[in-house]
């Protein structure tokens, strides 16, 4: 009896990882059931003006962990640059590309806090990125193993006992103006298809926030796992994978309904619901906001797009590049869709990701020639590409290399639209419609942005950047005018220069609220290595919060 007990209890001890992760799957399943595929019917209206009279329609697309070199607009491309993005690269072709884009974080949704908003997150206490129930504490669990040379994980679960808020709850307050609810004022009609990631209850739902109808990624499946249609990638070494496959469904919702299953791969059927939306919508100002998954893990391809790649070797980057294939294919149809409707002139769209993409998924180069990933401040994380075409006022092929930030779409798209701005809030975004001419303003956009991260705090203005961090206790100083990819640590050679910044750093921090909840765990990121390479004691890390 005894040794059967202690055979038990070392099997459990054993499996335990295997043991959460199955329950994680079970809990996935009895919260959010799935019922079979419902078609959408999206509402249509007519404008009482004439074509010439409206304003402009306004498609807002935004990637999930698209990496700077995921797109072959700069010379690059996935896979040695042998998976072309014509369609994205359309946008910034036809229109203006602001080579200095940056989102507003280096994770989902504070950017998209951001983006909705047109303010800094932190102004609302947007600090960290929420995540589903037991997400932190699993990840803590499964990285309890860590090879060796690796930093710990430091947790604050016990901190912030009594302090949990529900995942629906921690989002976009209703209190914020969004982009919607201001566009609504002008006249448009508003749609949200995919992710959101801003609170689901409390007045922080879609529908809550501005839209009229939402097509709500429920889930994050892109296909139910044994479809025979799919090709997965698992990522053995990645405990954010591990958690996603365990955690996840194949699920949408609409209108706040009931769960149930899309019709088809989750990009393929967000694009044909967008270009569902832009035919119903023709005659009509509208503004549609198409959050796009890919290519957030899971790593999930059509069996097609995989196929057509057969000249990558290595799994997990054939089944990622099919992924972008996906994407830019579905841009291309949305594009053509305007066209078909006689509303491309009067288009205004804009293209971005929501981060830079992550080492997590264990492919090289996918921010190259940035140093970073997504969940650091280095310019992988946050420097994305940022698009925007609108033929009737944009002239094509144009560049500008003024740093924008994400905040910055809320206020071009309210200025496109001749809509109100919201009066009695700080808004930190600039309409940079004036940037898109020829003869652009002689000032730039901001003289200095910001990040904050807890204790990882980032500054940039006139091209000097500053990162500041506790653990490890350091400071970083680059000249980005002359060394863009941040290789030169200038931080010991100009003293006068970092403690200015310090001081502005400090001022801006001050200034923003304490965050809406409690950060849960803090983990190191390396700068230079993805999560398929061995630790080594000389990699240079951060530690990021939540």
């Amino acid at each position: 009896m005894v040794v059967t007990i202690i055979l038990a209890v070392g099997a459990g001890y054993q499996f335990r990882d295997d043991i959460a992760l199955m329950a994680i799957s079970y809990m996935a399943k009895k919260r959010l059931p799935v019922g079979p595929h419902q078609p959408i019917q999206w509402s249509s209206g007519r404008s009482d003006q004439s074509p010439s009279e409206r304003p402009p329609n306004i498609i807002l697309i935004v990637a999930d962990d698209l990496g700077w070199n995921d797109l072959s607009f700069n010379g690059g491309g996935v896979a040695s640059g042998s998976v072309p993005t014509p369609n994205i690269n359309t946008i910034a072709d036809e229109g203006i590309s602001f080579s200095n884009g940056y989102a507003a974080y280096s994770s989902c949704a504070p950017s998209r806090a951001a983006l909705m908003s047109g303010r800094y997150p932190t102004r609302f206490g947007f600090a960290f990125t929420p995540t589903p129930p037991g997400m932190q504490k699993t990840l803590a669990s499964l990285s309890g193993d860590s090879p060796e040379n690796t930093p710990p994980i430091i947790t604050y679960f016990d901190q912030t006992q009594g302090q949990e808020i529900p995942y629906e709850n921690m989002g976009l307050p209703g209190s914020e103006v969004t982009l919607a609810e201001t566009l609504k004022t002008a006249g448009y009609h508003t749609a949200h298809i995919g992710k959101w990631h801003l609170g689901l209850e409390n007045g922080m739902s879609p529908l809550s926030q501005g839209f009229d109808e939402s097509l709500l990624m429920a889930s994050g499946l892109y296909l139910p796992e044994d479809d025979p249609n799919v090709i997965n990638s698992k990522q053995d070494f990645d405990p954010i994978d591990r958690f996603l496959w365990s955690g996840m469904r194949f699920a949408a919702s609409f209108g706040e309904g009931p769960a149930f299953k899309p019709g088809g791969y989750l990009t393929d059927y967000y694009t044909e619901e967008a270009v569902k939306v832009i035919e119903n919508n023709r005659d009509r100002p509208f503004f549609l906001y198409l959050a796009h998954w890919a290519p957030h893990t899971p790593l999930q391809a059509t069996r097609a797009d995989y196929e057509a790649l057969s000249h990558i070797k290595l799994h997990r980057e054939r089944v990622y590049a099919a992924m972008i294939r996906a994407l830019d294919r579905g841009v291309g149809q949305v594009m053509q869709a305007l066209k078909d409707n006689g509303i491309d002139d009067n288009t205004l769209v804009i293209f971005t990701s929501d981060n830079g993409g992550a080492g997590y998924i264990g492919i090289n180069d996918v921010n190259k020639p940035y140093r970073g990933w997504k969940l650091n401040l280095f310019e992988g994380g946050i420097h994305v590409p940022y698009f925007m075409r609108w033929p009737e006022k944009i002239s094509p092929g144009r560049q500008n290399t003024s740093p924008v930030h994400h905040f910055d779409i809320y206020t071009t798209a309210a200025g496109a639209a001749g809509a109100t701005l919201p009066g009695g809030t700080t808004l930190d975004g600039v309409d940079l419609l004036p940037y898109t001419r020829a003869n652009t303003p002689a000032t730039p956009p901001h003289e200095s942005l910001f990040w904050l991260n807890g204790h990882y705090q980032v500054m940039l203005s006139k091209g000097w950047k500053l990162q500041k961090a506790k653990r490890p206790d350091k400071l970083w100083l680059f000249d980005l005018n002359n060394d863009p990819t941040e290789q030169t640590n200038l931080a010991d050679q100009y003293p006068g220069r970092v403690a200015k910044m310090l001081k502005q750093l400090a001022a801006h921090e001050a200034a923003q609220p304490a965050p809406a909840w409690p950060a849960q765990l803090e983990s190191p990121q390396r700068i230079d290595k993805h999560g398929a390479q061995p630790w080594d004691v000389d990699d240079e890390y951060v530690y990021m919060t939540n």
